[in-house]
């Protein structure tokens, strides 16, 4: 039984669209417009006006051709494509601008009904004429939608008549010249553009409908299409007519000449009367069911998505439009109503537009039967809001923090929908050509952009790791952290759903988190190592904590040494369990003699701790051991030069130990026993020395704070301070620690 009350394309779409299109604004104030704004004003004014409703026309009908497009019209479409927060905004936006467009609509009949028979001309005496056609119109609305659609089809023709008349109408107050320019003294373009405007804006009324249509991906395109180009011939036709056969005078003064002029008034009054109620009543069909399926989807309080009879009429939406509407009305004056009107679809427009826009260039899934130019839809974007900026630059910026307040208001809220949301697919978009672009050109002397692979493990002090991690990664290198789950019986792996660990602490701290089963932990290091990442965006960095107790474990020396082969830095922190990071306040890097990449790796961690809030106060000091009685300003000014390339506010300290030689380790101790943060570089070394390095670097961390040793890779630069007199062959480790 529903399905016969479906509307097809004239009566669903092209009808109310036309009605609504050549409406108050093409009878009130038409001649108006090209009374202030001369012939070649007006007809540019028109254009521009329906650049922008052909722009959005075509998109919403490409995209309503690829989508199921279900009740709620234009919000709809929006809601589906870029997410319910974007179009839940602009859809109360639209809500509302159509229950305002109503108040427009009645306004402009009561000025001609009053007027007609003589009835008061004063904003009290609009109010009461347009309140109780609002009222008549709604109970319309109740009893019948069918039959308050079908009362159209005679309002047409009373339109088409009224046209005619016109036409034939007395050239007694022609003009002895045409007016093409605007005249002085008259109202600005703007004014006249924001006057015009809602003219434009009854093609929504057909969209708004799209619920109750037979073949909604069919009857939008066509309907839309068909009644925005025929609008555009009428009122083109008739600014050129009223600019030849009126005088500019009476143009601008008297909103009601065309009764002067028509061949038949009364078919004049008809067609005025017709038009206006009739998108009025557009609204009143329209404006309900874009809340409705506002409030199904959960966008607006679940009350006004019920409704009534075999067609869900929504009834309890209707009553909030007459509230709406009425309030339009009390305001009186139809030129601010216009204004007020233009505001709100010239941005539900705009973003109509770059939803098309996007939708096309980003989503693979993109399909429309009815395809068009991509640069149609940012062009509509770019002529809305340039329009919206030209009309009144502080109504644009309280549109937009309207939109704003309702976008951050339902993204909070957090509803969601069985829909595909377009901001994914753009994203998607945007990193795969970039990925492409950072993979056709290597550039291996570029700036170290950390991209870390970190294993924090589980311990209480996890969260420092990855904090440290996050703040050594620097604002735009990239975080992975894998949570390994060690799995000795092999057992089936976790879904690829399952890897994925959406973890509050990860995510504030932006570093993305991934969980694999393994059957050994070192192994599993290993294989992530050597798989983990893709073109464009490969891992370089290795992050853990320093491995105590680990000395003679083959298995670590094994892993150790496939990451060293595998050309990864590597970063291990010891972390200090009683003193943390202390109060973030001092870093200490250790530069030897044989650190030349060690230390331009650790100059680029120094550059990205000190950018970190915690440590944005941190002194830092460069510490070199003078083994060799070299001139302790020579070696100051070789360091401070290559520190200034790296653009690092450091203070050098000089320690002279050509004399006593101290093991490098003990001076550490003495320097940096209170240090919050320490760098030591790993220094080369033959593997099967592991063992020992690491029962002496876990001693030493017994003694002073956190501490973060660092291996650099092959493609960190060499800082050659070419200080060392005599030639210095391969240090052993004993040398190094002792």
């Amino acid at each position: 039984m529903a399905e016969k009350n479906k509307f097809g394309t004239f009566a669903g779409v092209f009808t109310p669209s036309i009605l609504t299109i050549l409406g108050v604004i093409m009878y009130m104030r038409l001649g108006w417009v090209v009374g202030n704004a001369g012939l070649i004003g007006a007809i540019a004014i028109i254009i521009i006006a329906h650049i922008i409703a052909i722009t959005t026309g075509l998109s919403v009908s490409s995209v309503a051709t690829d989508k199921k497009i279900g009740a709620g019209g234009i919000y709809y479409v929006l809601s589906r494509s870029m997410g319910i927060p974007i179009g839940g905004s602009i859809g109360i936006a639209l809500y509302v601008g159509t229950a305002f467009s109503i108040a427009l609509y009645l306004i402009g009949f009561a000025e001609s009904f009053n007027s007609f028979f003589g009835y008061g001309m004063s904003v009290n005496d609009f109010r009461i004429t347009g309140t109780i056609a609002l009222v008549c119109l709604t109970a319309l609305a109740l009893i019948s939608t069918s039959f308050a659609l079908k009362t159209q089809f005679f309002i047409l023709a009373a339109i088409v008549i009224s046209l005619l008349s016109i036409f034939l109408g007395s050239p007694e107050f022609a003009p002895t010249s045409v007016a093409m320019l605007a005249p002085d003294g008259g109202a600005s373009l703007e004014v006249v553009f924001a006057i015009f405007f809602p003219a434009v804006t009854g093609f929504t009324a057909g969209i708004a409908m799209s619920g109750d249509l037979k073949d909604p991906k069919k009857s939008i395109p066509v309907g839309t299409l068909l009644a925005i180009a025929v609008g555009l011939v009428v009122y083109i036709t008739l600014a050129v007519f009223f600019a030849y056969n009126v005088n500019s005078t009476i143009l601008k003064n008297d909103y009601n000449f065309l009764m002067k002029i028509a061949f038949f008034a009364p078919a004049v009054a008809a067609g005025i009367w017709g038009a206006t109620l009739s998108s009025a009543l557009g609204g009143i069909l329209g404006g309900p069911r874009i809340l409705q399926a506002m409030s199904i989807d959960k966008v607006t309080p679940k009350i006004f998505g019920k409704g009534r009879g075999d067609n869900n009429e929504p009834v309890h939406a209707l009553f909030l439009v007459f509230i709406i509407a009425e309030a339009g009305i009390l305001i009186g004056e139809l030129d601010v109503i216009a204004r007020v009107v233009s505001m709100f679809y010239l941005t539900a427009y705009g973003f109509i537009n770059i939803s098309y826009f996007l939708e096309s260039w980003a989503n693979p899934d993109f399909q429309p039967t009815f395809k068009i130019k991509r640069w149609i839809g940012l062009l509509g974007f770019i002529a809305c809001f340039a329009v919206m900026f030209k009309l009144d630059m502080v109504a644009m910026l309280g549109a937009f923090a309207i939109i704003g307040f309702l976008y951050f208001g339902l993204q909070r809220k957090e509803v969601k929908i069985q829909s595909n949301d377009v901001w994914r697919s753009v994203w998607e978009n945007i990193v795969n050509k970039g990925l492409k672009k950072i993979d056709d050109k290597v550039d291996e002397n570029a700036n170290w952009n950390p991209n870390i692979i970190l294993f924090s493990g589980k311990s209480d002090h996890q969260s420092y790791l990855l904090e440290l991690g996050k703040t050594v990664s620097g604002r735009t290198g990239i975080v992975t952290n894998f949570k390994l789950i060690l799995d000795t019986e092999n057992s089936k792996p976790l879904k690829k759903a399952e890897q994925t660990i959406r973890d509050e602490t990860y995510q504030e701290l932006g570093i993305f988190a991934r969980q694999i089963k393994v059957d050994n932990i070192y192994t599993g290091i290993t294989n992530i190592a050597s798989t983990f990442g893709f073109s464009g965006v490969e891992p370089n960095t290795i992050m853990m904590g320093w491995p105590k107790g680990l000395e003679n474990s083959s298995e670590y020396f094994k892993m150790t040494e496939t990451l060293l082969h595998l050309d990864y830095n590597l970063l291990y922190l010891d972390f200090d369990k009683e003193r943390k990071f202390g109060n973030y306040s001092t870093v200490d890097l250790w530069w030897r003699e044989t650190d030349s990449k060690n230390a331009e790796m650790m100059l680029n961690i120094a550059r990205f701790i000190i950018a970190s809030p915690k440590w944005n106060n941190t002194n830092i000091r460069v510490l070199f051991v003078n083994n060799n009685n070299v001139d302790i300003s020579i070696i100051e000014s070789k360091i401070a030069a290559l520190v200034e390339d790296l653009r690092v506010n450091v203070s050098i300290k000089i320690i002279n130990n050509a004399v006593e030689q101290k093991p490098f380790y003990t001076i550490i101790e003495q320097e940096s026993s209170s240090t919050d943060l320490t760098l030591v570089g790993i220094p080369n070394y033959r593997i099967e020395k592991q063992a020992e390095f690491v029962l002496k670097t876990s001693n030493l961390f017994q003694r002073i704070g956190s501490t973060l040793l660092v291996k650099a890779a092959n493609n960190f630069n060499e800082l050659d301070l070419d200080v060392i007199k005599g030639n210095v062959g391969s240090t052993e480790l004993s040398e190094l620690v002792e």
